[in-house]
């Protein structure tokens, strides 16, 4: 509705119209059912008052009821082999503005709360009036996020069957009543919002079905009208219920058999049936006039046809040809050419298009040579009179594109050579060794990439292995885009986000949702669909990235561990990382002023302080834990297993600290659905204090602990701690602030950890309140702890009951690996699958710990281990019964050692000639939140547009 002096500012098509005007059709992702405060449905116009859905990568917002006449008008993320362009468009979504908006181009306030009111760029977020928009240029900036937008042109994926949801990697919503896809994929439509009409009132409600494939779905809509209402009346309300644009005078209501309601595909309505009395009154007049109708489409003669070109730089949209029965798809075709300026090109290169634009799936038909084109369109009409308004024909040139699908299979067993993964796959699925072969191989992790050149095969993979399990384990499967790194702008510097939905309660769900929506949907990935192996994948060469980790400090520990171990895959070595907190304590959060937690603030500008934070650096340490030795059966010598391996980087705790969070664990193991508030959790936390509070363990006479090779005497406590970081249990302070000659200030990148006591509950209590510090023991760089009994341990929040041995603690590289050295010719060779990597300028060296002594030392230079090579060169195991390649390393032993049969080996990695240096081993990149905040618009979404405008545009 609209003022008559208005009508002329109204520039917002009407849902039967929208299709026709669509750029490039692209089909929505819709979540699950919700509710939404004060917005409007794009389709009826109305406020979204029951639970609604909304597109998880644009801002569409929709009634159930109103999904299946939505337009494919989604955004494009990535370039899918049709109509690909490298110059961006703003893409506009109407209404749902904040009500303080302001017109980019007037100043004007352009947003409302009451009605769909104002256009809004969904990429750099412009926000304008309808009428102002046409006025900017067309041409898309990103806005102030454009160095952190991982831009479509860069991505390429082809589509192969792939729905959207798979493509994105979002999980997919089944909306109860749904069911089967058709060609719209829709969901079913229920009874509407109409109120069914009684007797006494003078008005009937009929059902009204849309084609043979609305009959089958039992997909109707409900129209109220007056008894004496003519069959014109009737016709017309039932073409406005289904938003149907076509002429009237083209179309009847066919009355559908009660055998036949909504169970059966009827073929029925032939040509010239009377279904609509001519004396004037509606068919249910009558007590025998059914209540359930269809709309059928009349025979045509000819008819008039829009053909659309498949390139984009042409100077028209589409040009009309008429259709009539000796019109095939080779006779238009050759029509056409001509009117689109390709006449000097043979016909035979071109070929025509279907393409159905529904709302939740894009399919393209190339239609043979011979097929009549009227008495295809009569058959979509016969299916769905409306869908001939969702279908477009295309002339494209016809390319074959080569088909290529890269699937990410993870949890697979670990430490397995290539050929041995793809004999894995191909006893569970089958695989065809010519249309798939094994790209990367990630064995510690268990993962691989395949790369699939047919689709149907890559369909065929990929619904196999999303739900199976290998030995125990269930797989996962993930369809990976291509990332074109040379057309990355100089300037550019994408953002990889990871978020764990399953922290801070919901709020990780509603995180990962908007930073699709500000993002571009392929540089955000779900942990809990994959783990961050799969973004570090599909980042491995792009030049310069940062990554931001939305979770607790577990969550970004378990990145950091992933980025270590697949730091020499990558061309940016050293991305930084920057931390949105969602844990309990965030303690790592605390110390780079990210927040104690996340409270619900703006995304965007969230996403702002990524772009304006510094990089510092801080230290990674590696904790070794002692492993058993094994006896051979064989010749009875002892054989040495590899110990288990633990990244650190706030802080490790041994004793009360350390069982206070296994009791925690445990509590939340048994009861997940209850620890979803940061309030609770701390709750918890002191409760399991509170019982632990008279508890007695003596710790000072269950471990040893030497620091550099010194022995260390250690007060009566209960729990001893090393920190990185000056923050622990949720922001205190252990180490205190009142400077000590013995020991250094304490810096999070000075290569050394402080090592504290505590003696029991009741002091964790007084330094969490500020009121006491911990008991400063020492400070170093290498650490040895022999525990005497089995001790609870916790490492950044993980907590663990650790059996009687030895922990190691040094800031090691992020390989450290166990090797075995044999008495006899003193080689150190590789036991195991472990791929080293060599990069020019670098080289391995090595640093030796006799196995029962656990006595480190350092190599001589002159005899230190060293390798080095050219760029790809590996080395690998020596497998027996199979012949590859592999490098031997020469070791001489420790001073001292002489005797012993196995030795360990800790590998790190750092150049061999001067030049810029990179962290040292065992550090990485952080993001610190500047101190200064940035600075805000009238509104969040006009931060985004505060970017230079493009040459021409008015502002």
């Amino acid at each position: 509705m609209s003022h008559e002096k208005c009508l002329k500012l109204v520039r917002i098509p009407c849902t039967s119209v929208a299709p026709s005007l669509v750029r490039v059709p692209v089909a929505h992702c819709f979540s699950p059912r919700g509710l939404h405060k004060r917005k409007f449905c794009a389709v009826c116009r109305k406020v979204l008052e029951a639970p609604a859905l909304h597109c998880e990568v644009c801002e569409l917002h929709l009634h159930p009821d109103c999904v299946p006449f939505a337009c494919s008008d989604c955004r494009q993320c990535h370039q899918d082999g049709h109509q690909d362009h490298d110059t961006h468009h703003h893409h506009w979504r109407e209404g749902n503005l904040p009500s303080g908006a302001r017109c980019e181009v007037c100043r004007k306030t352009c947003g409302s709360s009451d009605v769909l009111a104002g256009v809004r760029c969904e990429w750099c977020g412009v926000q304008a009036h309808s009428v102002c928009s046409a006025v900017l240029a067309p041409e898309c900036g990103f806005g102030r996020l454009r160095s952190l937008v991982l831009p479509p042109a860069c991505v390429r994926l082809l589509p192969g069957g792939f729905s959207k949801t798979q493509s994105f990697r979002i999980a997919e919503a089944v909306e109860p009543g749904e069911g089967g896809d058709g060609a719209d994929g829709s969901a079913a439509v229920g009874p509407g919002r109409e109120t069914p009409a009684t007797p006494e009132s003078g008005k009937q409600t009929l059902k009204i079905f849309d084609g043979d494939d609305a009959v089958r779905r039992s997909q109707f809509r409900l129209i109220t009208v007056s008894r004496l209402a003519s069959a014109e009346e009737v016709l017309e309300a039932a073409l406005r219920v289904h938003h149907i644009p076509e002429d009237p005078g083209h179309l009847e209501l066919c009355p559908l058999p009660p055998s036949l309601k909504a169970c059966d595909t009827w073929a029925g309505g032939k040509a010239g049936s009377a279904v609509i009395s001519e004396e004037g009154r509606s068919p249910g007049s009558g007590e025998a006039t059914p209540e359930a109708w269809v709309i059928r489409a009349l025979p045509r003669a000819q008819e008039v046809l829009k053909i659309y070109p498949g390139w984009l730089k042409v100077g028209v949209a589409y040009v009309s040809v008429r259709v009539t029965p000796k019109s095939t798809a080779r006779s238009v075709v050759l029509e056409v050419l001509p009117l689109l300026g390709r006449q000097a090109e043979g016909p035979e290169s071109f070929q025509l298009v279907e393409v159905a634009m529904g709302c939740r799936q894009v399919q393209r038909t190339a239609l043979m040579d011979e097929q009549p084109l009227l008495d295809r369109l009569q058959d979509i009409r016969q299916m769905s009179v409306r869908q001939v308004s969702q279908t477009r024909f295309y002339v494209a040139e016809s390319r074959d594109v080569a088909p290529h699908v890269s699937l990410f299979v993870g949890g697979l067993p670990p430490g397995l050579s290539p050929e041995e993964y793809s004999s894995l796959l191909h006893e569970a699925v089958a695989t065809k060794a010519t249309v798939v072969s094994v790209s990367h191989v990630y064995s510690s992790q268990g993962a691989v990439v395949l790369d699939v050149t047919c689709f149907s095969e890559a369909e065929r993979l990929y619904v196999l292995l999303k739900d199976m399990a290998v030995r125990g384990r269930p797989l996962t499967a993930l369809v990976l885009p291509d990332l074109l790194h040379a057309k990355l702008p100089p300037d550019s510097c994408p953002l990889l986000v990871f978020v764990n939905p399953k922290s801070g309660g919901l709020k990780g769900r509603d995180l990962l949702c908007s930073f699709r929506k500000l993002l571009n949907p392929h540089q955000v990935f779900d942990l809990t669909n994959g783990g961050p192996l799969p973004g570090l994948h599909l980042f491995s060469q792009v030049p310069c990235f940062r990554v931001l980790v939305c979770g607790g400090d577990g969550t970004v520990g378990w990145v950091l561990g992933a980025l270590e171990e697949t730091r020499y895959r990558l061309a940016c070595p050293e991305p930084s990382v920057a931390i949105l907190p969602l844990g309990t304590g965030n303690d790592l959060g605390r110390v780079l002023r990210w927040g104690a937690g996340y409270s619900g603030e703006d995304p965007l500008s969230v996403l702002l302080s990524v772009d304006e934070a510094d990089a510092v650096l801080m230290d990674r340490w590696t904790i070794l834990l002692d492993a058993h030795d094994a006896a051979s059966a064989e010749n009875g010598t002892a054989d040495a297993e590899p110990p288990k391996i633990v990244q650190m980087s706030n802080y490790c705790g041994i004793g009360i600290d350390a069982e206070l969070s296994l009791d925690f664990h445990q509590a939340r193991e048994e009861e997940p659905g209850k620890f979803t508030s940061r309030l609770h959790n701390k709750g918890v936390y002191v409760r399991v204090g509170l019982q632990k509070i008279s508890h007695s363990r003596s710790l000072h006479k269950q471990i040893r602990l030497q620091v550099e090779r010194q022995e260390v005497e250690l007060p009566s406590i209960e729990g001893l701690i090393f920190i990185n970081i000056p923050s622990w249990g949720s922001g205190a302070d252990l180490w205190g602030s009142d400077s000590d000659a013995r020991f250094e200030k304490p810096r999070m990148d000075d290569g050394l950890l402080e090592v504290v006591g505590v003696t029991g509950v009741v002091h964790m209590g007084q330094v969490q309140g500020g009121l006491r510090s911990g008991i400063r023991i020492a400070q170093g760089s290498y650490f040895r702890v022999t525990l005497l009994k089995a001790t609870p341990v916790q490492v950044d929040g993980e907590p663990w009951v650790q059996a009687p041995g030895h922990m190691i603690i040094s800031a090691a590289g992020p390989k450290v690996r166990g090797v075995r050295l044999e008495n006899q010719e003193r080689w150190a060779r590789l036991g195991r699958l472990w791929e080293w990597p060599v990069v020019p300028g670098w080289c391995w060296h090595g640093l030796l710990w006799p196995w029962s002594s656990l006595t480190p030392g350092r190599v001589p230079a002159s005899e230190e281990g060293c390798a080095s090579g050219q760029a790809g060169d590996r080395w690998h195991r020596e497998q027996p019964g199979r012949s590859l390649p592999f490098r031997e390393l020469r070791w001489r032993q420790l001073p001292g050692a002489q005797g012993l049969g196995v030795a360990r080996v800790l590998f790190f990695h750092r150049p061999c000639h001067p030049g810029p240096l990179p962290p040292a081993p065992g550090q990485v990149h952080m993001l610190r939140k500047a101190k200064q905040k940035p600075k805000r618009a009238a509104t969040t979404r006009d931060a985004r547009a505060d970017a230079p405008a493009p040459e021409g545009d008015p502002r």
